[in-house]
């Protein structure tokens, strides 16, 4: 046999939407974990919430007002069922695939509008005391008695709007907190040229998304826009906030994009500064040397040492670098970084002329 949902919410085979309505709100009122704390209360709660989401489906509940539970879970040969149905039950073959995985806490927070009803129905006058088994009583006469006239309070937008029941304020409750799942993180590889100058860059992203019945997932894609100011540093974070696979028991990731320096063909970076390698010869060294120097916007700058310029030696051209992230109107400094390429081998001759020029 399976579960008889009807006499888990305590009314009749056929009772109408109404009637179903308030007894799921009676039972869930008499059973809530943070009223009720005898054990089982949290079995019973979920269970409660399961019968009214099948008896308050008008096509899952016509499936087992005729299969009963296993026809409705798809677990017996129940015959030729109805087509796709609502709500998280799936086709299998001909049977209604249906499981139950909604959040109980969420469905009562979602009957009530949002709102926890515990401030009228449990702190009337200070009665902290007050049996749980019957949240009616305070209303008996005049009060939630004649609830049955005002269309349910599933419809009614939480307990804010009922007036009279209550001077307490209406506190808001997350009957349970989602967790919030680790952002994801990807590479955002940037030229130097683009740093420079600023951009922007579409990134595609695919994920998953929750469907308006909070249980079924579709994939979707979306097109996120990156600005890249002038001068950002690698290791700059953007993030898109709950941009992330999303389900029925999670809040979506973060999307962080992380700025990566793509490798230049020419300079390196370090900071807001660029490092250009400017290659001499020996005699060049030695003798005195020119170097034009490409920059970043398509200029060149001519640089002219008389000097003698050992491996190693660094000259700074200040203004010629990158843009600063925090004043982009300031810009960095280019470094020429000299290396001096010596002969692969000398002849006797020459070796000889040196000797008698150069200083021991």
């Amino acid at each position: 046999m399976g579960k008889d949902y009807y006499k888990v919410l305590g009314i009749a085979k056929g009772a109408t939407e109404e009637e179903v309505k308030k007894a799921y709100r009676k039972q869930a009122l008499r059973f809530h974990p943070d009223k009720n704390k005898s054990p089982g209360a949290e079995d019973k709660f979920k269970e409660i919430a399961e019968a009214y989401d099948v008896l308050s489906d008008a096509k899952k509940k016509e499936i087992y007002d005729r299969y009963g539970e296993e026809g409705l879970k798809g677990n017996a040969g129940a015959g030729p069922g109805p087509g796709p149905g609502a709500g998280c039950g799936a086709q299998s073959g001909q049977s209604y695939n249906y499981t139950f995985h909604g959040d109980p806490h969420a469905m009562f927070a979602e009957f009530f509008g949002g709102h926890s009803p515990f401030d009228q129905f449990f702190a009337q006058n200070g009665e902290e005391d007050m049996d749980i088994h019957d949240p009616f009583s305070p209303f008996g006469r005049g009060g939630m008695g004649n609830m049955g006239s005002m269309g349910g309070m599933g419809s009614m937008g939480g307990m804010g709007s009922m007036g009279g029941m209550g001077t307490h304020p209406v506190s808001h409750r997350r009957p349970q907190e989602k967790k919030k799942d680790p952002a994801v993180v990807h590479e955002l590889k940037v030229s130097l040229e683009e740093v420079y100058s600023g951009c922007s860059k579409k990134m595609k992203i695919s994920r998953k998304r929750l469907n308006p019945d909070g249980c079924t997932v579709r994939n979707e894609d979306k097109i996120l826009t990156v600005d890249i100011k002038r001068g950002w540093k690698e290791g700059t974070k953007i993030t898109f906030p709950r941009e992330g696979d999303e389900t029925p028991s999670n809040i979506p990731a973060d999307i962080v994009f992380v700025v990566k320096d793509r490798p230049h063909p020419v300079f390196t970076r370090d900071g807001s500064d660029i490092i250009y390698p400017a290659k001499i010869s020996l005699r060049e060294a030695l003798c005195g040397c020119t170097v034009n120097a490409p920059t970043l916007d398509g200029r060149t700058v001519t640089v002219t040492s008389k000097d003698v310029v050992k491996p190693g030696t660094k000259k700074r051209i200040v203004g010629e670098g990158l843009p600063l992230s925090k004043f982009p109107d300031k810009r960095g400094d280019m470094i020429l970084d000299f290396s001096v390429k010596f002969p692969e081998e000398l002849g006797q001759n020459t070796c000889d002329a040196l000797r008698q020029i150069l200083p021991p």
